[in-house]
This record gives structure tokens, sequence and C-alpha cells, in this order.
């Protein structure tokens, strides 16, 4: 086609935004790990990098608190708590394009094929899914769900306001997930597999950054514990919070091990084990403290 051939009309491309410093974390956060339509970036490079890995752990807060005013709103309408935790979920992993659960499924292949590092490496980035990907992902769903369901019948003891309650200890799940992440992309943290997705954020937080982005988060999961149950509700959100995130420093140990390193599947698998064993904690430990 010669430029006397060229179509009258363009397509209008988006242009990208400049964001403001302080929103760019989120914006980043939202446009790489989401597909909830974000500002178009200038560039997405290590710097951007940084700033999404530093507010993905308030990223997950953000998504939670809809997922958790989705599961309220049903409790509150009376439908049951069975579809209030299969709307959150869904919300969840609809909002994420199912991101990391994909990288539950590719991390248990890999793992599963008990092959050496390279070539469990292969099979992670195979298209296919195959039988211990699929048993993985339902397990991970059902403990989900199993855990919002006790959640659910273990602050009705609470006394009113059982829809609420449900609400603030949904939204942590999703934050304390995101937040393994500070820790597996620490500079100590090897990249199993250069020049992929996860070796753009592999080893790009600060030792600093992480204990600061930490402890501001153990303040807000005490405070929404607080809210829920006075003392005993904060003891139990931290506690959940605190050992969920040393689940998470074992499980990326192993995988370290086994696969050499990081990679933006193990880092998928990361999120979704870390949120699935703090709503476990926090649905045992309910049950422990506020069961009839």
């Amino acid at each position: 086609m010669s430029a006397d051939d060229e179509p009258t009309h363009r397509i209008e491309r988006p242009r990208p935004a400049r964001i403001p410093g302080p929103a760019l974390g989120i914006v980043a956060a939202f446009a790489l790990f989401s597909i909830i339509p974000a500002p178009v970036l200038l560039r997405i490079d290590r710097t951007v990098a940084t700033r999404a890995i530093r507010a993905f752990p308030w990223m997950g807060m953000l998504l939670g608190v809809v997922a958790g005013l989705v599961a309220g709103g049903v409790l509150a309408a009376g439908a049951g708590s069975w579809l209030a935790g299969v709307l959150a979920l869904g919300w969840l992993a609809g909002a994420t394009g199912g991101f990391h659960l994909d990288g539950v499924a590719d991390t248990a292949d890999g793992l599963a094929s008990r092959k050496p590092a390279d070539q469990a490496l292969a099979v992670m980035k195979q298209s296919d899914i195959g039988p211990m990907g699929v048993i993985s992902l339902l397990m991970v769903l059902l403990i989900d769900l199993g855990s919002l369901t006790s959640l659910t019948a273990t602050s009705a003891g609470l006394g009113s306001g059982a829809w609420w309650r449900v609400g603030l200890l949904i939204l942590v799940g999703p934050a304390v997930g995101r937040a393994s992440i500070l820790l597996a992309t620490l500079p100590s943290v090897p990249c199993a597999r250069p020049g992929g997705f996860g070796s753009l954020v592999a080893g790009v937080t600060a030792p600093r950054a992480a204990a600061v982005n930490l402890a501001v988060l153990g303040l807000v999961w005490a405070g929404l514990g607080w809210l829920v149950a006075g003392w005993t509700g904060a003891v139990l959100v931290v506690a959940a919070c605190a050992l969920a995130l040393g689940w998470a420093q074992g499980w990326s140990r192993h995988l370290i091990r086994r696969l050499g390193g990081m990679t933006g599947d193990t880092f998928g698998s990361l999120n979704e084990t870390t949120q699935c064993v703090a709503w476990a904690l926090m649905a045992i430990g309910a049950a422990l403290l506020w069961g009839a």
C-alpha cells in the first residue's frame, strides 16, 4: 500500500498519562496486575515495577474492600454464606483475570513433574494444565470458600452486624497475600527465569521499604480486627497474618531450592496460597474464640 492509499480515518490510541508521584505505585499495580482499566503508563521499567510492588498490598486491600462489600451485601440480604463466598472469590479472580490462580496451577504442574529445575520451568511455561495443577487450584479455592463460610458462621456469634464484620475479615486476605510478594522481591531472592515477567519485579524491594510497609499494614490489620471484635479480634487478625507470612517465607525457600529462584508463576502461587492460609487461620481462630 502506498502513502496515497492510506485510509482517511485514523485509529486513536490512548495517550500515556503522566501520573503524579504518590499515585504512580497504585496505578502501576493495577495496570500490571489486574484487568481493571488504569491510565496508560509512560513507561514500564524497574522504577515503575518497584513502586508497583510497594503498592501491591494496598492494591490488594482495595480489591478486598470490594470483595468484602460484595460478601457483606449478600449476607445482609439473607442470601447465605456460600453465595457470599463464591461471589467474593469470583470478584477477586475476575478483577485479576485469574492471573495469580494460573500461577498456582503452573507452579503445581512444574513441581509435580519431579524434573530438574530447567525442565520443570519449561513445564510451567506450557499453556496447558495438568492433573496436579487442577487439583491444587481446586484445593486452594475450596479452602478459600470453606474459610469464608466458616467466618460467616462464627461472626454471627458476635451479635448484630455479622455482615460487616465478615466484610472486614475478608478484605485482609488479598492484602496479606500480596504483602508476601514484598518479601519475595527482596534483593536476596534470586530470579529463576531472566527475561520473564517475574524478572521485571525480582529484587526490586529494599529491606527498609518492606519493613516499613509491613509495619503499617500490621497496624491496619490490628485496627480492622479491633473493629470486628475488640482486642481479641486484633490479636487474631495480626497473628493469622504473621503466620501466613511465615508460610510464605517457607514456601518461597522451597521454590528457590527446587527451581533455582522465583518466576511470575511462583509469585502467583505465593500470593494465592498466603491469602488462603490467612483466611483459614482466621476461620479456625474465630471458631475457637467466638464459636458456640
